[in-house]
């Protein structure tokens, strides 16, 4: 007879699942194509992080090809029992999509400016009075997460989508964009053709703090190349630590972001060039093409959501169903159950420092 394994075995071997899982998915991204599909997946579930929405698209592909959901691609997610508050049930015998959630701890402190004077309160441990008390990421769970399409019941809402004419840019985004590129203190200015930017669409100058688009291309494409170049300003301008990056991983990282941020306005991506990511990914500072992919990934997705989250513009959903809050998505947790009509224990906390875990 073989012996029961513990909870935090259990939870544990979960998580390496979750890894080895990740590590296939992350390593299947070799091809511009690849990585173009994968951020503009993205940018509809921008909500969770790199790793997550990776994890939701590969488990889903093979729920496809299984026979168990109906459409390729995902369309919203949600918990088990957020299904439930929508007036939805997930039907019998559908499997969760398994991602890491975030494990909280409280900590508390009389001297809040002093580092290490805070301390981990136990669970249901009140602070003395006086003292400032802040929750931090301590660890990582395994939880789950069902697609729409494994659900049944009461009729989702759809969200208004963008439209958009032939060659049109998103309505708003231009004018955002440049109101958020002259917020850092940059100049903005269209020049005549690619000859006055040595072939480029746009360039960025850092010392001048001044930014040049291309005037004589589409609105689309002209909305598009602005938001590389506030990508730049964002990521890598002088005085940010990641501005001795390779020349190869900023550009990727700029157009990543524009990719994101048009994807989100319904703006058609599938014409953008992404450099192969084995050119680039490969050979950097000792790290894995895997370990510098997740990276990427993860600071493209930010500051995708940071622009976005800026600018007063129609945009697609973020991969939560309508009605939805993030925050009511990863809280009471409602994402435990592994199988419909089966109730689960609820997984035990494992922390950073038994099990390393991505940034959620």
């Amino acid at each position: 007879m073989a012996p029961q394994l513990s909870r935090d075995d259990v939870t544990a071997a979960k998580l390496d699942r979750l890894h080895a899982q990740l590590a296939d998915a992350v390593a299947d991204l070799v091809t511009g194509d690849d990585w173009n599909r994968a951020l503009a997946f993205a940018a509809r579930f921008r909500s969770r992080s790199f790793n997550n929405t990776l994890l939701i698209w590969i488990q889903h592909a093979a729920a496809f090809e299984q026979g168990r959901v109906s459409a390729p691609t995902p369309t919203y997610v949600a918990g088990f029992r957020q299904w439930l508050t929508l007036g939805r049930s997930v039907d019998r015998g559908q499997r969760g999509y398994m991602i890491f959630a975030p494990v909280l701890g409280r900590f508390a402190s009389r001297t809040p400016q002093i580092a290490q004077s805070w301390r981990r309160l136990a669970p249901r441990e009140a602070p003395p009075g006086g003292e400032a008390v802040q929750s931090r990421l301590v660890g990582v769970r395994p939880a789950y997460v069902w697609d729409a399409s494994q659900t049944s019941g009461a009729p989702i809402p759809e969200e208004p989508r963008p439209q958009l004419l032939e060659g049109e840019a998103p309505q708003g985004m231009w004018d955002g964009l440049a109101m958020l590129l002259r917020a850092k203190g940059y100049s903005l200015r269209l020049v005549d053709s690619n000859r006055d930017l040595g072939g480029a669409n746009g360039m960025t100058d850092y010392l001048t703090r001044s930014v040049a688009v291309r005037g004589d291309i589409d609105p689309a494409a002209r909305a598009k190349t602005l938001a590389h170049e506030l990508a730049h300003v964002e990521l890598h301008g002088p005085d940010h630590p990641e501005s001795s990056l390779h020349r190869g991983i900023g550009e990727v990282e700029a157009e990543s972001v524009a990719l994101m941020v048009g994807a989100a306005h319904g703006l058609d991506t599938s014409s953008y060039t992404v450099p192969y990511v084995s050119t680039w990914a490969s050979s950097v500072d000792g790290k894995t093409p895997v370990e510098v992919v997740q990276a990427t990934g993860e600071r493209v997705r930010l500051t995708a959501v940071a622009i976005l989250s800026q600018l007063h513009t129609a945009q697609v959903g973020a991969g939560n169903p309508p009605g939805l809050s993030r925050e009511s998505a990863i809280g009471r947790g409602a994402e435990r159950p592994h199988y419909a009509g089966h109730t689960g224990s609820p997984a035990r906390p494992v922390s950073r420092s038994a099990t390393a875990g991505p940034v959620l």
